[in-house]
């Protein structure tokens, strides 16, 4: 990797700001998009390409499915609806066929755009509305952009951009277009293509015969045959996965061959008092799992493994039976929890679990108190055996006197630096990871690296399955009646919105409407509370209290909720806009209910107009509970990048490796890069010297958080 110079700097590293065509307030609004230089925005790909040329596809075949097609405006129309909103309605027309492509509270500029004869691409999802086929909220662009007498027509890029059949679409932020981007992107080839080096060796890019990286670059924004662009882009896809598999070979190398671990011997004393004393089952899962963990706590080397279980399926009384073992071996054992409620509710359940065992155990929160310091004084002198705490257990005034075990409950939570601090505060502790959702067996070697993986793959039989209805918008009544009869018997009651608040940008009904709505008419003789990420942490910590006493019965929430409450007495879920969600965040949803025993719903109510995609995730969830199908369904229909979300620290963040669709991909880098650390683990060989300062550049600090 060529030294970075200057911002600038005429160079691949300079500031975009310098570059012809861009300036400092387009540079500021590229910088919204993760494009900070000129290499950062040669490697911002195209998203799909536009086709100039007619090509007759409306078709009714096509409805509730994504389309991309080039047709001409036929007519506008304004009109003002009912609920004195602005429609836009445009009709477009490709010679056999016509569609109505509508707007609702769009940006005026909208109606001086579309002029009648203009060509026009538009993408989105295709409809059927009163026997017209209909595009709602299409993207769009007018592809006939200037005039003749348009001074910027005749600029450079621009005619080069004219002259071309096929366009690329990028992703873009407000007050950038297009035009914008695709100007940016050929001063940045022009001045910098022959500048750009490789990042890969010879030796790989014969091996698996890629393209020279500007020329693979190159090829991606200028294409002229979309179809033929993915043997380009696999490269860089390559790229990401072989530099992460030479930090997975390297770590397991650290952790095989030079880290050793505290050994417990499993004396069955306090372990045994437990399990005669549970007031249920054990599953045969649970069994197996704490077998596993008990088996890494007695090879000699440091655990690191990962605990799978659905919702319910009993994660707890694992961690605690490993936390047991610690203890009796003359350790202390730790639970992360990353939030205070959920702190709350490990130490509650907890302890009436080991009441009369003999263990003592303490809580650590943020905030300062009197039975703090005291908490804190016994972990430091050893009197203190369990300790459960949010990241407060990450202070440096929490020293522990020998820590042994350290469960970290819904990981994803947590950024990987915080993990790995917990995991440096003593000699090396035994490390269990816990998650909920549900990770497809498929990623688990590029998502975990090596970790070793267990599966809480069974129910205690004493839940009764969810049941989940799947209700069109019209049918709101009909739950609202549904919910109101399990509010008399006394339950309670979520009901889930994707945004806090009214958006002119897309029609979606939010939270506050809904909270609004349901107190003042529907359930006006309950408490309706809202619940958004936007408050401060006291207002949701509050407002979840309230509702986990039973104080309020109906809580509005955007998905702040997803992980990790458990009120028993809750039996209804309502997710509005179900068609908007991801089918393992919605099965997170509708594990909030039915954790009391009683029989709960889970209403997904699905709002027009809908994919065939989306309707495919709402009959997955209504057909089956069990989150490892469910998870891989939905890898399948969405692909990883949407599955892990941009909130779940930890996980691996490709630009563009899909890791369902490069599995093979996959399968190869990881060969490649176990094959080079087995033989030369430290780079220094000279054939490897451009791998070493490509690997110190991208990974040198994320292997500073594994190699603990």
């Amino acid at each position: 990797m060529q030294e970075k110079k200057k911002d600038s700097e005429r160079s691949i590293y300079m500031s975009l700001k310098y570059l012809r065509g861009v300036g400092e307030i387009r540079a500021r609004l590229m910088a919204k998009l993760g494009i900070f230089n000129v290499i950062g925005l040669m490697e911002f790909f195209p998203k799909t390409y536009i086709h100039r040329q007619i090509d007759p596809v409306i078709n009714r075949d096509y409805v509730g499915t994504h389309v991309s097609f080039t047709a001409y405006v036929s007519w506008r129309e304004i009109r003002i609806t009912a609920k004195s909103k602005s429609q836009l309605n445009v009709g477009l027309n490709d010679g056999k066929s016509s569609v109505v492509c509508t707007w609702f509270s769009y940006p005026k500029q909208y109606e001086k755009l579309f002029r009648q004869g203009d060509k026009v691409w538009v993408n989105g999802i295709l409809s059927e509305y009163n026997d017209q086929l209909q595009l709602l909220h299409p993207d769009f662009e007018i592809l006939d952009e200037f005039t003749d007498d348009d001074p910027e027509a005749h600029e450079e890029s621009s005619v080069f951009w004219r002259q071309r059949r096929v366009l690329p679409v990028y992703s873009l932020t407000a007050n950038l277009t297009q035009g914008v981007i695709r100007k940016a992107v050929y001063y940045a080839f022009k001045e910098f293509a022959t500048t750009v080096q490789d990042n890969l060796p010879d030796f790989i890019i014969r091996k698996m015969g890629f393209l020279p990286r500007s020329k693979a670059l190159g090829k991606l924004h200028f294409t002229l045959e979309p179809e033929s662009v993915q043997k380009a882009f696999s490269r860089f896809a390559f790229e990401e996965l072989f530099y992460q598999q030479l930090m997975w070979a390297r770590h397991q190398r650290f952790h095989t061959q030079e880290r050793c671990g505290i050994v417990f011997e499993n004396k069955r004393l306090l372990t045994s008092e437990l399990f005669h004393k549970l007031p249920f089952t054990l599953t045969g899962a649970q069994i197996r799992v704490i077998r596993e963990i008990i088996s890494d706590f007695a090879s000699g080397k440091q655990m690191s493994r990962l605990l799978q279980g659905d919702v319910g399926s009993g994660k707890t009384i694992v961690v605690l039976f490993a936390m047991i073992v610690a203890i009796e071996n003359g350790y202390q054992a730790a639970l992360m929890a990353p939030t205070e409620i959920l702190a709350d509710q490990h130490y509650g359940n907890i302890s009436k679990l080991l009441h009369g065992i003999g263990i003592n155990i303490a809580l650590i929160k943020g905030g300062v108190s009197k039975g703090k310091q005291e908490a804190k004084k016994g972990i430091a002198d050893g009197e203190i055996q369990l300790i459960i705490g949010t990241h407060a257990l990450l202070q440096k005034d929490v020293i522990f006197a020998k820590l042994g075990f350290v469960a970290v409950d819904e990981q994803h939570r947590f950024g990987v630096e915080q993990r790995a601090l917990l995991a440096k505060k003593d000699e090396r502790p035994h490390l269990l990871y816990l998650s909920a959702t549900p990770i497809p067996r498929s990623l688990a070697m590029t998502v975990y690296g090596d970790l070793e993986v267990s599966i809480l793959d069974e129910v205690p039989p004493n839940r009764k399955p969810v049941n989940t209805l799947v209700r069109s918008q019209a049918k709101i009544e009909t739950v609202y009646r549904d919910t109101l009869k399990e509010l008399v018997k006394g339950r309670q009651v979520y009901v889930v919105c994707p945004l806090i608040e009214e958006s002119d940008k897309i029609d979606l009904i939010d939270a506050q409407r809904i909270h609004k709505h349901l107190s003042e008419k529907v359930f006006k003789d309950f408490n309706v509370e809202l619940l958004h990420g936007k408050m401060s942490a006291k207002d949701k910590e509050r407002i979840m209290q309230s509702f986990v006493s039973g104080a309020v019965q109906i809580l509005v929430s955007t998905t702040v909720i997803e992980v990790g409450v458990d009120v028993p007495n809750a039996s209804i879920m309502i997710v509005e806009h179900a068609e908007r969600f991801g089918l393992a965040q919605l099965h997170q949803l509708r594990g909030r209910v039915g954790r009391g025993g009683e029989q709960a719903w889970c209403f997904l109510i699905e709002h027009f107009p809908s994919s065939k995609i989306a309707k495919e995730r709402l009959a997955t969830l209504a057909g089956t509970t069990d989150g490892f199908v469910i998870a891989e369904k939905d890898l399948e229909l969405r692909g990883p990048g949407e599955y892990f979300g941009t909130e779940q620290a930890g996980m691996p963040n490709f630009r563009f490796a899909n890791l369902l669709r490069d599995q093979h991909l996959l399968k190869l880098a990881k060969m490649e890069a176990y094959q080079i650390i087995q033989t030369d683990p430290e780079l220094a060989a000279e054939e490897h010297s451009l791998l070493k300062s490509e690997y110190q550049a991208q990974y040198a600090e994320r292997e500073k958080l594994i190699l603990y």
